[in-house]
Formats: structure tokens, sequence, C-alpha cells
């Protein structure tokens, strides 16, 4: 063999070292994955959240809440809550810190499968889906149309295979189940056989949860089953801000707190129009209001997993319209994480929401500056992270799967910088440079660190202009529709077992097909 054909030992040391790259890492290697810690972002002081604290406990004391159900007022009042000659119910400061000194802050939010299990102490940061949305986007045709139940159970199929995306709260309303009930069940069905991760869902009243309860029990095998991994949790708008008790909201919280199912406590304030419009102001109504939720859940079940979910949202002042894509939203959220930790609770708030109707320029920045600064600040669940658009009212698929992408980064930014003896990096640096070859792409520590400490993009393009030409200049959302055509072709993982899906469909009315 003459040397123009011989291998390269070079050339097939990278080929292993190509293939090892290839491999999948193991997940403590991986550079960014669910519940990394942030908190390096901090837009309060100790004393403005000090005084937010105070302010909100004088909400709470001298304004109270109005309209709780009856039997709200008798749990609240038992617990030692007063109830004025306006109707309004309020707390007394000592309440609201012993209840905060007894809250069970040591909350899992499970999936059907372990691995997706969600830890949220500290401020350990998870991105998922959420929003109620009524219209879907067809990018193809850049057009709105009413959202379905199919395009939820895809919603959910979707989901479950971006690895960015932790957890999937309804994202959309399912137009075409006209039946409350009906929608209710059909909602928790489509979402549960689309994916194995944490569900999040809602309820119309009070008297649906039963129905629901029963059809998670067939699903988990069993209500004990059911009760030691309650894989679906209840995001509940207990309030009407500003401070008002939503009468049903809390009757339908109670029967879930009776059924083991954890509770979301979403307070989502508009500021300027529900909530006030200092942003300041926008996080005292909401911390009080959030107070008063957890006030509440204790005196029902004392140690109840409940989320403290200050979601306040932004007005566009000009107009009054929503503005979930504003810097003055990223703020909001951030500053909301923050009371979050100064409590020491497990908490959640809205972020990645785009006031841009389709996946473009304006959707991208809009989405990254609130996912980043959420992540940043260590919010435990950063609720509408990703698919979001036109203010909530929409929700597309495509932008769901380069959300992933999205978030992606938004991890690798709460990761932060690691500075230890292997990444300062000096003895490579004296390898390298006396007597190497004067650059670092073939060492060791480039070739280790490639995989672990550097994130890549499943759909960005990072091809140069050539390259880009030569393959046809390839665009983002096509390629984002291509990649879910190809998640909707393969049979769902989540999907039942033939028994358990008969069961259900036995029991209730399913409006997917078999």
């Amino acid at each position: 063999m003459n040397k123009a054909t011989r291998p390269s030992a070079r050339s097939g040391g990278r080929a292993a070292r190509r293939a090892a790259r290839a491999a999948p890492l193991a997940d403590h290697l991986r550079p960014v994955r669910p519940g990394m810690s942030g908190g390096t972002f901090e837009p309060l002081t100790d004393h403005d959240m000090q005084r937010i604290h105070r302010a909100a406990l004088n909400a709470l004391e001298q304004i109270g809440l109005a309209d709780a159900p009856e039997s709200g007022v008798r749990y609240l009042t038992n617990a030692g809550c007063t109830m004025g000659d306006d109707g309004r119910v309020r707390f007394p400061p000592a309440l609201v810190e012993d209840t905060l000194a007894r809250t069970n802050r040591q909350i899992t939010l499970m999936g059907r499968e372990a691995c997706h299990d969600m830890e949220l102490s500290g401020t350990r940061v998870h991105y998922g889906t959420a929003g109620a949305a009524v219209h879907l986007v067809d990018v193809q045709n850049r057009s709105y149309r009413e959202s379905t139940l199919q395009d939820l159970y895809d919603a959910a199929r979707i989901a479950d295979q971006l690895e960015n995306i932790h957890f999937v709260q309804r994202p959309i309303i399912a137009r075409d189940v006209l039946d409350n009930r009906e929608l209710d069940l059909n909602t928790i069905y489509a979402c549960c056989s689309g994916t194995t991760k944490h569900i999040g869902t809602s309820f119309t009243e009070p008297g649906f949860v039963a129905g629901a309860v029963e059809m998670l029990h067939l699903i988990a095998g069993g209500e004990a089953a059911w009760r030691a991994r309650p894989f679906v949790s209840n995001s509940n708008c207990f309030v009407v801000p500003p401070m008002k008790f939503a009468t049903e909201s809390c009757q339908v919280m109670e029967e879930c707190i009776w059924a083991g199912m954890p509770v979301l406590l979403l307070s989502a304030g508009q500021a300027g129009a529900t909530a006030p419009a200092p942003i300041a102001g926008a996080i005292v109504q909401a911390v009080a209001e959030c107070l008063a939720g957890l006030v509440y859940v204790n005196a029902v079940k004392p140690g109840h997993p409940a989320i403290f979910g200050t979601w306040p949202f932004v007005s566009d002042l000009r107009t009054g319209a929503m503005s979930g894509g504003s810097g003055e939203q990223a703020l909001l959220t951030a500053g909301c994480a923050q009371m979050h930790r100064f409590y020491n609770l497990p908490g959640g708030a809205a972020a990645g929401i785009a006031d841009a109707k389709l996946p473009d320029m304006q959707a991208g920045w809009e989405q990254a500056i609130s996912n980043v600064m959420a992540g940043l600040s260590g919010l435990n669940l950063v609720y509408e992270a990703a698919g979001m658009h036109a203010s909530l009212l929409g929700f597309c698929h495509e932008s769901l799967i380069l959300g992933n992408d999205l978030i992606g980064q938004a991890l690798r930014c709460v990761r932060g910088i690691e500075v230890d003896e292997d990444s300062l990096s000096l003895e490579v640096m004296r390898a390298t440079c006396l007597g190497g070859p004067a650059h670092y792409l073939g060492s060791d520590q480039t070739l280790e660190r490639m995989q672990r400490d550097y994130v890549y993009p499943a759909l960005a393009d990072r091809t140069s202009p050539k390259e880009w030409e030569e393959r046809g200049k390839p665009d983002l959302v096509d390629q984002a529709r291509a990649r879910k055509e190809a998640i909707l072709s393969q049979r769902p993982a989540a999907r039942f077992d033939a028994a358990t899906d008969a069961a259900i469909r036995a029991r209730f009315s399913i409006h997917l097909p078999v």
C-alpha cells in the first residue's frame, strides 16, 4: 500500500471522535437539561422585595378579597380571616405569615413517566406550554382558524418529542367540542394520550372534576396509583383581578384538592387595566392575591401542593391591548420570580409570549427576551414559553418547534459560566502556544467540551451564505413544518394501551378517533 492510499491514523481517530460525539450524552453531561438553576438576574433589591411584601400584607389586611364562595368563607374564617360587612374577606398579617411558615415547599410535579418529574425547589428552571388560545396559526397560508381537539392532541404529541419543552399545560381550546363537560374531559384525554410529560389543565365547573378524576384513575391504573403520582395539575384562575375571588374556580380548586391534584394558583391581572400600571404595583397585587390563595389552600388541606402563580400581564397603554411580548412583561415576570424566591415558594409565571401574529423576527425577539430573563431570574415554571402568538389568541405548531431551539439557547444562558481549573485552560494554552499547533481545534479539551458546554440548534441555520445557497436556501419555518409532519407521522409513545383506551371510551364521550 503506497502512501497515497494508506489510511491515516489521524483520520481514523477523527472518525472515532466523530462517532463518539454523535452518541447521546448521559443526562448529567448534557449542556442543558430540565431543572438547571438560574437566579443570577435580580431586578429587585432586598429592600424592594421587603417593601412589596409589606404592601401585599397591607392590601390583604385593609382591602381583602370579595366574592368568596360560601365554602371558601367557612374555610377562611375558620383559619382566622375576618368577613367584613362589605362582603370582603380580610387576612390578618399573622395568619399570612403563619401560612408561609408551614406551607408545602417540597413539590415535585410528576410525569406519567418518572424521567419527566420536575423538582420545583430553589431556582430550578423548567419551560413549558400554557395558554388558552382560540385560534391555530396556519403558517403556510398566513392565516388564523379556530383551534380543534386534533390541534391540541398534535400539540401534545409534538411537545412530547421536544427536549427543551419540559411540561405541557393546555395551550389551546378545542373549539369543536361544544359541551363544556366533554371539553374538559377531552382536553385531558388529548393531552395525556399525546405526552407522558406533566400536564396542566383547567375545569369549567366544579361538577366536572369528578369525571376527570375518574378518567385519570383509569389512565394511572387506579386511585392509589394516581394519588401516588398525580401527573396532571389544575391551573386555577381562583381570582378575578383586582382583588376578587372567582367563585366557581374556587369551588373547582376545592374539588381538585380533595382529589389529590396539585394546584397552580393563577393571578393574571393586566397592568393598567385590572392591575396597577406600575410594574411594582402589578407585582404587589399579584403577590397579595396569591398569598390569599395560599391561605385558602392550606385552610382546605394543610400542606397540599400549591404553586405560587403570579402571572400579571402588561398592557399597551395607548390602546389597552395586552402586550405579552414587551420588555416590561419580561421585567414583570422576572420580578415575580424574585418574589417566589423571597418566600422560598415553588412558583410559575408567563414568558415567551409573542404579540407577533406569525413566527417572524418580531416573534423571535419577543419570545427570546422574556424567556431568557425568566430563566435567569430562577423561575421554576416558565409557562407559555413556546408557540403563543397574537398576545395569547393564537397558537402555532411550527413556532412550538422553533421555540425548542430558542429555549435551548435560553437554558444555556441559565447555566452560566463555570470557572474551575479545567475551564480556566492554562495548561491547554501552554501546550497549544509553546510548541503546539497554535490553535485549539483538535485539542482533547475542545473535543470533550464541544458537547458538554455548547448547545447546537436543531433547525437554526449557521451555514455560510455559499453553503446556504447550495442547500437550496432552506427556510426556517418550512423546516419546522417538515419536523412537525415527521413527528405526527409516528405512533405517539404516550398512546394508551388498547384495554385502557377502550375503558375510557366506554365511560366517556371521546371525540378523537380511535
